[in-house]
């Protein structure tokens, strides 16, 4: 058997108590390398190396912090094109999405953090009443963001580098320690990261790296008392157990959880860009993202031309190997969740919704791949409507005026990016701020990356990216003093 991944634990690599594991190539069901099982023991281990590196670490000066991301973002750059052949192979992402949008942002928001923002602010003086002191006067104070202290990581399978960058990043610059728990479908790459992140001359314990198919491996980590706060991203379920674990102790928490985003597209839109944008479903990490735009609620106006031009996107996208440059839509990370996606529309068929497109498993040999599938005539009561389905299915629903449509929208358990595609821009504004959601993308799919990132409702807690994630690990201090 080819010799297995080693786990990073305080500054050594470490053979995994639990053996290893295949992590399978979803394009060629082929194993595309072995990842380690940590133990339970090895998990608190790294969490006590994690806190043990806590105290030097957040005294390091800032500065010298951020020279060590930046070393990082440029290891991470140089070996680009190589990360990128590990991450399409674990993932079943293109390589042109491999190399820009997981490799290629990873390193951007190592970059990012590796410039040093002021961590403290002035506030104004208050004059203040007679008080214990038995004297009136004025008090100064000064706001201190400080480090909250060991924070673990538990990453999502559909982005492993750019999701494991954005936790990471943001948390070493703040002075925390981490301890990473990559998904146990693609861990390799996180590994990868933890090597850049050695090489770049980050001291022993303060980066760690534990993997495991147990979910014992996450729970160890998760309740460990060195954990001080955990970032989670996955689903709703999930992160409701991690929550409710981190509520017996008061820890910390951010949560990006699911996401079933409402595109409200009214008649006045710009059809072109609305099916551009809500046509990435089928193609963007085939469908397993949580910003997509998957429930499409479209005004009865211009229904039946989305509904055609969406059916006619997802018939033209070639579906095949991720490394062919015209593929635009790869695999599903696995056999089983490409069974759970095709369940999701036989049950969208039981329910009424019409097949416009899709719905049939593409003629491929091998691989988990799912055909770019559109559901038509839904409800908003349907499942295939209401459930995150995390594959390349667009369900579309009509509405007759703004304010049904707005009522639509918001008639979910979830509330991350909701989307709107009008011509009257005031229209479009008015809307978004009605909205339920973290964040509304007005004529775009795009993300600003110093925007808040964050969920509504079920959707997660709390908010980060740019400097919003400088405040996500961070606590805040308050120091008083007479003037």
């Amino acid at each position: 058997m080819t010799a297995g991944q080693a786990l990073f634990v305080g500054g050594s690599w470490v053979e995994p108590e639990g053996g290893h594991y295949a992590v399978v190539d979803p394009a060629t069901e082929e194993t595309a390398g072995w990842a380690p099982e940590a133990s339970p023991g090895q998990v608190r281990a790294a969490c006590a190396a994690a806190r043990e590196a806590f105290g030097p670490w957040s005294r390091t000066a800032p500065e010298d912090r951020a020279a060590i991301l930046g070393r990082a973002a440029d290891l991470i750059r140089r070996d680009l094109v190589a990360h990128a052949e590990v991450a399409r192979a674990e993932t079943g992402a293109t390589t042109g999405t491999a190399r820009g949008m997981q490799v290629g942002v990873a390193a951007a928001r190592f970059r990012r953090y590796a410039r040093v923002e002021p961590a403290e602010w002035a506030i104004p003086p208050q004059i203040t009443e007679a008080g214990p002191m038995g004297r009136a006067g004025v008090l100064g104070a000064l706001a201190v963001r400080q480090p909250v202290g060991v924070v673990a990581c538990v990453t999502s399978y559909n982005n492993p580098w750019a999701n494991a960058a954005g936790k990471v990043a943001p948390a070493l610059a703040m002075g925390n320690t981490v301890v990473v728990k990559p998904a146990p479908q693609d861990p390799l790459s996180v590994y990868r990261m933890a090597r850049a992140l050695e090489a770049a001359g980050v001291p022993p314990g303060v980066v760690n790296v534990v993997s495991g198919r147990s979910t014992g491996v996450g729970e160890a980590a998760v309740e460990s008392p060195d954990v001080d706060m955990v970032s989670f991203t996955g689903s709703t379920a999930v992160g409701r157990r991690i929550a409710e674990v981190c509520g017996r102790d008061m820890r910390r928490q951010l949560m990006e959880l699911g996401g079933k985003g409402a595109a409200l597209v009214f008649d006045d839109a710009d059809l072109a860009s609305a099916v551009a944008g809500i046509g990435t479903t089928f193609s963007f990490y085939s469908g397993q993202i949580c910003t997509a735009p998957t429930r499409v609620l479209a005004q009865r106006g211009v229904y039946d031309r989305l509904v055609g031009q969406l059916a006619a996107c997802a018939r033209r996208l070639k579906v095949g190997d991720p490394r062919e440059p015209d593929t635009f839509v790869g695999p599903v990370i696995s056999a089983a969740h490409r069974d759970r996606v095709e369940s999701y529309v036989e049950l969208g068929r039981k329910e009424g919704a019409v097949v416009v497109a899709g719905g049939a498993r593409p003629d491929v040999p091998v691989g988990f791949y799912v055909a770019p599938t559109l559901l038509a005539d839904c409800t908003n009561a349907m499942r295939v409507a209401r459930e995150e389905i995390f594959g390349p299915v667009v369900v579309v629903i009509p509405f007759d005026d703004e304010e049904e449509g707005i009522a639509l929208a918001g008639d979910s358990d979830y509330g991350l990016i909701d989307y709107v595609w009008s011509g009257d821009v005031a229209r479009a504004f008015r809307v978004a701020r009605r909205l339920r959601a973290g964040g509304v993308g007005i004529n775009t799919v795009g993300r600003n990356m110093e925007a808040p990132f964050g969920g509504f409702r079920k959707s997660g807690v709390g908010r980060d990216v740019g400097s919003y994630a400088l405040h996500a690990y961070s606590e805040v201090q308050s120091i008083v003093w007479p003037g």
